[in-house]
């Protein structure tokens, strides 16, 4: 008996010891939770990718659609914007912008007309999913739901998608970016998919300086559409973005190359390599910093031609805005990826 009052005893003082320290330490340790929630608080630009993010899984329902095929749609839509209206509204959730004929309908006198009822008569695609009685092409929602209930109208297997693409917008070009970008999207499963790495490793030798327009005469005359980073042979060359692999094989003028497209609907061109990781298949996603080849000196001539040249790799950029692709001076993007890649090394000495 002495024991079991004894066993009371300790169980008696023990639950109000733990009720002093909750009640003691109780407003110390929502402090350090909040203080603990405060730190990690989202970024503005998380918080549209969120918010983003939020918007196309809930129309990925209404519609039918995987949340990742509307999110290339509003993507690719969005590399047909320039950058500089882009820059305008930063914030903007979703880019789609459909053109007043389409959207109310081509023999609607009113080429302006927001009205559910009359764009419908008129064979118009406008519709309204914010429930304000308004189809309006500006607004977020009904651009979104516009869009995607068009396409999805052709059915819900990923052909019936790129046949809904085709019909839409005319055009393979259109078709092929926004079936990348759904890959893209569907594999890496999150939308913030835009960090850049440079395309040799930081703590290897090499050097580099903007060749872009400098003129080369192998093959005919012609300017240079690139940068040449110096390195030596074997020097393992990255990717510099999220995206696929849209190229890989030997070019005359390129040698063995690999060529790599972005959401941003840019084409990254390696070329010169000594060859490419074995394998590296078209299609594959790949990520910044991943190795898809070594540096080399291949090209001008058959395949195998070798030597013509110091090592190097030559790194092109081609955008396409949905009519025409061009080149433009990568030099910009390899100080930036190079000034990163360095920060991220000091900051990290052990990797």
């Amino acid at each position: 008996m002495y024991f079991h009052r004894y066993t009371q005893y300790t169980a008696s003082l023990f639950v109000v010891s733990v009720t002093l320290f909750l009640l003691i330490c109780h407003p110390r340790l929502a402090e350090a939770t909040s203080k603990q929630s405060d730190s990690v608080k989202p970024t503005p630009e998380q918080d549209v990718y969120l918010a983003r993010k939020n918007l196309y899984e809930e129309y990925s329902h209404l519609l039918h659609m995987p949340w990742y095929r509307l999110a290339a749609l509003d993507q690719y839509e969005r590399t047909l914007v320039p950058s500089a209206k882009l820059q305008k509204d930063p914030n903007k959730l979703i880019h789609i912008s459909l053109v007043p004929p389409q959207w109310s309908g081509w023999l609607n006198p009113e080429m302006e007309d927001t009205n559910p009822v009359t764009i419908a008569l008129f064979g118009g695609i406008g519709k309204d999913a914010s429930g304000d009685g308004i189809a309006d092409p500006t607004n977020d929602r009904d651009a979104l739901f516009t869009l995607g209930k068009y396409i999805s109208t052709f059915g819900y297997s990923e052909d019936d998608f790129r046949i809904g693409l085709w019909k839409y917008y005319q055009t393979d070009r259109a078709v092929a970016r926004v079936t990348q970008f759904s890959n893209i999207y569907q594999h890496f499963d999150r939308l913030n998919l835009f960090d850049g790495a440079f395309p040799l490793p930081v703590g290897s030798i090499y050097s580099y300086r903007d060749t872009w327009g400098n003129s080369r005469h192998w093959g005919g005359f012609r300017i240079h559409e690139g940068n040449d980073l110096f390195a030596p042979n074997g020097v393992p060359v990255r990717s510099v973005c999220y995206g696929t692999v849209e190229v890989k094989g030997w070019n005359p003028f390129g040698g063995w190359r690999v060529g790599i497209r972005d959401l941003n609907n840019r084409y990254y061109y390696y070329a010169h390599l000594h060859g490419y990781r074995k394998n590296l298949t078209e299609g594959e996603m790949v990520k910044p910093g991943d190795i898809i080849g070594w540096v080399g000196s291949s090209g001008y001539g058959p395949p195998g031609t070798q030597g013509k040249f110091p090592p190097h790799l030559h790194f092109g950029v081609y955008r396409d805005n949905g009519r025409t692709e061009w080149a433009f001076d990568p030099y910009p993007l390899l100080r930036r990826w190079e000034a990163t890649d360095k920060r991220k090394t000091k900051a990290s000495p052990s990797t």
